[in-house]
């Protein structure tokens, strides 16, 4: 079997919020997700996160650190997760042949958009630096 490219995802947090894209093309049960892509060859996985939320949503991003990777449930495909914070740029549908909407989701509302869950990394960072109130 061939193994598929790695995918790297970028958490972008702002104002309260995170960044979720939703897919023309579903990956099993996934509809939002972050912002996402195939690492090129000879890519960073971070460089990769960086790149593809600017191709996808606009908005210019730094990477911040690595979350972790795993092997997602839903794609069995292998997952890198970079926390991302916005360096400029106005989040939009930049690339509509991959993305039909996006979204900022406040830490209350993920789970309408993501309802299998998140990777444990990800929702301990999550949980961490979203609330949704005093």
């Amino acid at each position: 079997m061939v193994q598929k490219p790695g995918v790297a995802a970028a958490v972008v947090v702002h104002a309260g919020c995170v960044l979720m894209v939703r897919r023309r093309v579903i990956e099993g049960s996934l509809s939002w997700q972050f912002p996402a892509g195939k690492v090129e060859p000879g890519e960073a996985r971070e460089e990769a996160a960086v790149r593809e939320t600017l191709e996808e949503t606009g908005v210019t991003v730094a990477a911040v650190r690595l979350l972790g990777e795993r092997v997602h449930p839903q794609t069995g495909r292998l997952v890198s997760y970079t926390v991302c914070e916005v360096v400029g740029g106005t989040a939009h549908v930049a690339a509509p042949e991959e993305v039909v909407e996006l979204a900022w989701v406040s830490h209350g509302e993920i789970l309408r958009y993501v309802p299998y869950g998140l990777f444990d990394p990800v929702e301990d960072y999550l949980d961490e630096v979203l609330s949704d109130g005093p």
